[in-house]
């Protein structure tokens, strides 16, 4: 009897869940056949505030015409904005954004609109191993974004994203000199270029996190073509790349690769000495 008493209420409870579950189907029908845009709108922020983004989303769309050119018109602009954010559809989300900077630059989501849309990018951004043109795009607003409003509650957050975009595009530069050293000698000189492509990444980016390997790559790419060089050259790229080695010292005294800058400076030492030597 307890057995069945528990299936009877399992069913019983089933069916409310079902006939709850249409009855919100079909209020939300209802809403759709609707001709009372406000009633439509105060129903979107319902569903919004629910969470239910694709039903405010599709209601949101319903009303846009009609309250085209009222003050009402800027709420459904920035709540179809925030919409697509809750639904992680980051590039629908930005349009909205900007549509919203155009048509309302001094509107009461502005500050918002402003920050979303570098916010936008930022978690669009690729692997740093594909195009950046969005991580660009995100700096680019970020930077509009705080010299607008250096004292916005969002600046911080801004700013801190901005030098994340900033070290992804640093990383690139120090895959691309990476894979430049690589090479090596193969087709023509590949450890001047990873030299010159970190050096732009450090000029570029002065402030990002590969810093200390990007550095490191400029004087392993300095000894390689020394070893490398022919003898007119050599004693002159070995003085650079004792500098260099002085220069990564200084900046990086307990780098992790320490130890292999030191062989690399012994090395280059007895390089100066040998051609001292010949000079006398």
């Amino acid at each position: 009897m307890q057995t069945d008493f528990c299936i009877m209420t399992k069913k019983g409870l089933l069916i409310v869940c079902m006939v709850l579950g249409l009855t919100a189907c079909g209020e939300y029908q209802q809403l759709l056949k609707s001709t009372d845009p406000e009633l439509k709108y105060q129903k979107a922020l319902m569903y919004f505030n629910d969470e239910q983004y694709v039903k405010a989303q599709t209601l949101l769309d319903d009303v846009t015409t009609y309250y085209r050119g009222t003050d009402r018109s800027q709420d459904v602009l920035a709540y179809l904005a925030r919409c697509y954010m809750g639904q992680e559809d980051y590039i629908s989300a930005s349009e909205y954004y900007q549509a919203y900077i155009r048509n309302y630059p001094k509107g009461r989501y502005i500050i918002e609109a402003r920050f979303q849309v570098g916010h936008c990018y930022y978690l669009n951004a690729p692997d740093a191993r594909l195009d950046q043109a969005d991580t660009k795009k995100g700096i680019e607003f970020f930077t509009q974004f705080v010299e607008l409003y250096p004292e916005s509650p969002y600046a911080e957050q801004a700013y801190k994203e901005m030098n994340e975009l900033y070290d992804k595009l640093a990383y690139k530069e120090y895959l691309s000199a990476k894979l430049y050293y690589n090479l090596g000698t193969y087709l023509g000189n590949n450890y001047l270029s990873a030299e010159l492509v970190a050096k732009n990444a450090l000029k570029n980016y002065p402030t990002n996190k590969h810093q200390e390997e990007l550095s490191w790559l400029v004087l392993q790419a300095k000894y390689q073509q020394v070893l490398n060089s022919v003898d007119q050259k050599k004693e002159d790229r070995a003085r650079e790349t004792e500098d260099e080695y002085y220069n990564f010292i200084t900046e990086y005294p307990n780098s992790k690769h320490i130890n292999a800058a030191q062989r690399i400076n012994k090395d280059i030492k007895k390089i100066l000495n040998k051609s001292t030597k010949q000079i006398i």
